[in-house]
């Protein structure tokens, strides 16, 4: 699993896409931030606060990450190498777990240069380090789980066709869905209220954690999101 895991790694900043991901990510958080009008503007705003980039991150991730992981299976499968991987002396499982968690580590180095983002707003507040850190914490623990979930799916759509593109479109379908189809779906009470519809996508979870609050049930929403895509990962490429 090891191997598969730095050969992803290597995989990824062997060629652009690896240094494209971190900088896109960068670039489009920073023109937002701090260049472009509106009301993800951290200056404009007033406010001591980063609730605008995790306000934006997810939605900048749900193209990013599959990006990233679009090609995870569907080079193997469209190479004709997923059947020479798959007789490897290692279990299936191990294979969806290195190629899960070399994606899921570029992703993590792209949220890492965010963390000026922190420094740099607890410096503008008034008075300095004026900044919610439960929040702040809590916030970036909601966006490691959604990007582990994310990166779940996208390995998961990445088996369903040797295109890339194509599984990239179903990739961000999915995560989309997830992200926020649920809570679209919940504003026509269906069912009379008596399910809690917007409670099975991944918003409500990630808004939760990002007002501080780390509840368990947060917690075993994104792991088993993550562990049932990666079971469906496992599924697929046994019929290879």
């Amino acid at each position: 699993m090891l191997a598969i895991l730095k050969k992803e790694i290597n995989t990824f900043f062997a060629s652009p896409i690896g240094y494209l991901v971190i900088g896109v990510f960068l670039l489009l958080n920073g023109l937002f931030l701090w260049v472009f009008k509106g009301e993800f503007n951290i200056l404009d705003n007033g406010l001591a606060s980063l609730s605008s980039f995790f306000l934006l991150a997810p939605w900048i991730l749900i193209f990013l990450v599959p990006a990233v992981t679009m090609r995870s299976f569907s080079d193997e499968k469209k190479q004709g190498t997923l059947e020479l991987l798959v007789t490897k002396p290692i279990s299936h499982f191990q294979i969806v777990l290195g190629k899960y968690l070399g994606a899921f580590a570029l992703i993590i180095m792209a949220l890492v240069p965010t963390l000026l983002y922190v420094y740099t707003v607890s410096q503008l507040g008034n008075p300095e380090g004026n900044l919610d850190m439960g929040s702040t914490i809590g916030s970036y623990f909601g966006l490691l789980f959604l990007v582990g979930a994310y990166t779940a799916i996208g390995v998961f759509a990445s088996t369903l066709s040797d295109n890339q593109i194509v599984a990239f479109i179903i990739a961000v379908f999915i995560c989309f869905f997830f992200y926020f189809g649920f809570e679209g779906l919940s504003n026509y009470n269906i069912l009379d209220n008596l399910v809690y519809i917007e409670n099975l996508g991944m918003s409500a979870h990630y808004n939760s954690m990002s007002r501080g609050v780390i509840d368990t049930r947060d917690l075993v929403y994104f792991i088993s999101i993550s562990l049932a895509f990666l079971l469906f990962t496992k599924l697929r490429i046994q019929k290879q």
